[in-house]
């Protein structure tokens, strides 16, 4: 297992010296701002103090989560309540069917076209789930009070089809920033996006466990070792998402001619720890919070009692959590991986590994491989994962520290630092071709 050398943030402070880049993080930002002014934009119909007030009892469950990666927007019920969810949903139900859908799969191996055939089936399927999501939330909030306050003012078909058109057409625009910010931005919108909602709510977090602090409730030395926990466990994600195997590949010579011979060289296969990133949480989550939500709306007590049994904090939702997560990162990791299909690409194209035969056994000795670093990084999602829930669960921590939000914002922000990283060595090789071309010329 190696680190990925040179660092991301190498040579970032020649960003305000490239026009290019400047206007590109300018945009950037621009559309960050635009879709936070739309997350504080309300739905009509709704009773604003009602509805805070019943959120405030759905933490630690499916709609709490939701709310997280929405930026709050969901508790208020914005016209952005529902996210980039229904996107990042659609997305994975497409990708798990590429796996068994043969056109899929067809498609997926097109190249370019065929990934714009899938990007569009992603947008149809983003607009149906909004849709059915943004019926269930119309329809759900009907029945919602907050003691005796009805969260929806007026009830009806008419508050239920304006929620789905004002949701569906917030997902959609929220989309298409995310793809406008991947075009002409920098960075990966969508995940920008979730990257903006998660810190949108780290400053209310820390006013709220410094004035913890202030008056008594939290100990100043347990808010200090607090401190210095976050940026170990922050460096620790650090080391871990940029750790990864490099496996030796070596290209026989090839004759293309008479005169000319290619290949020869020798290169590397790297292999990430957590291959899997952060959709095994998402999904260990989702899987397991859902029943819990509809038990809270659910007219009987058992299965409300049944629920707490379930809910974060819990020590058997601890295990349940932790065992999905490793599953999850197996599963999802065979997905996007295929080791017969490296192995036949390698040996389509002359390479090998050292020491192994290819074909078959270069399929094996590469799932052997990957097996191995799975355990490590499903264990460590794992680990990340449950520190919030024993922190809250048995030190009262005011906030929500690690689990899913603190992988998104790091691995966010390591994969934009290096994509500036990229643009910036790009715009150097090009600079230095000019000047090559010059001097030919000169000479």
């Amino acid at each position: 297992m190696a680190m990925e050398q040179g660092s991301p943030l190498g040579g970032l402070s020649n960003l305000g010296k490239i026009p290019e880049l400047r206007r590109r993080l300018l945009f950037t930002l621009g559309m960050l701002i635009v879709y936070r002014i739309g997350a504080h934009v309300p739905t009509p119909g709704i009773d604003p103090q009602a509805l805070a007030a019943f959120f405030s009892q759905q933490q630690g469950t499916l709609l709490g989560m939701f709310n997280m990666f929405s930026g709050g927007a969901l508790s208020r019920l914005t016209v952005f309540a529902l996210g980039i969810m229904p996107y990042i949903s659609s997305s994975i139900i497409i990708q798990l069917m590429t796996t068994v859908v043969p056109k899929l799969e067809t498609l997926k191996k097109e190249g370019e076209s065929g990934r714009r055939k899938i990007t569009q089936y992603t947008r149809y399927g983003t607009v149906v789930l909004s849709i059915f999501q943004g019926f269930g939330i119309a329809y759900g909030l009907e029945s919602m009070q907050a003691g005796t306050l009805p969260v929806v003012i007026e009830p009806g078909w008419a508050f239920r089809i304006m929620t789905v058109i004002t949701l569906t057409s917030g997902t959609a625009f929220i989309m298409w920033v995310g793809e406008q910010i991947t075009a002409r931005g920098i960075g990966n919108g969508i995940s920008l996006i979730i990257f903006a909602g998660i810190v949108a709510n780290l400053p209310v977090a820390l006013v709220k466990t410094l004035q913890l602090a202030r008056t008594g409730d939290l100990q100043p030395l347990f808010v200090l070792l607090l401190l210095m926990m976050s940026v170990g466990v922050t460096a620790f994600i650090i080391f871990m998402e940029r750790a990864q195997r490099r496996i030796t590949v070596q290209y026989a010579k090839r004759q293309v001619s008479s005169r000319t011979m290619v290949g020869g060289e020798s290169t590397h296969l790297p292999l990430k720890v957590n291959s899997a990133g952060v959709i095994p949480p998402i999904f260990a989550s989702s899987i397991i919070l859902f029943p819990v939500t509809i038990a809270n709306f659910a007219p009987w007590d058992w299965m409300k009692e049944l629920a707490v049994y379930f809910s974060p904090g819990h020590i058997i939702y601890m295990v349940m959590y932790a065992a999905a997560i490793i599953f999850f990162c197996f599963f999802y990791t065979a997905i996007v991986f295929n080791p017969d299909e490296t192995a036949e690409n390698l040996r389509k194209y002359g390479g090998f590994i050292p020491g192994i035969r290819p074909g078959r056994k270069t399929s094996e000795y590469l799932d052997k491989i990957l097996t191995r670093l799975t355990f490590v990084g499903a264990f460590y999602v794992a680990g990340v994962c449950l520190l919030p829930e024993i922190l809250i669960a048995n030190y009262n921590v005011p906030f929500y520290f690690g689990g899913t939000s603190l992988l998104i914002v790091v691995g966010v922000t390591m994969d934009t630092a290096a994509q500036i990283q990229s643009f910036l060595l790009s715009r150097q090789y090009e600079g230095l071709l000019r000047k090559a071309k010059i001097r030919g010329r000169n000479g």
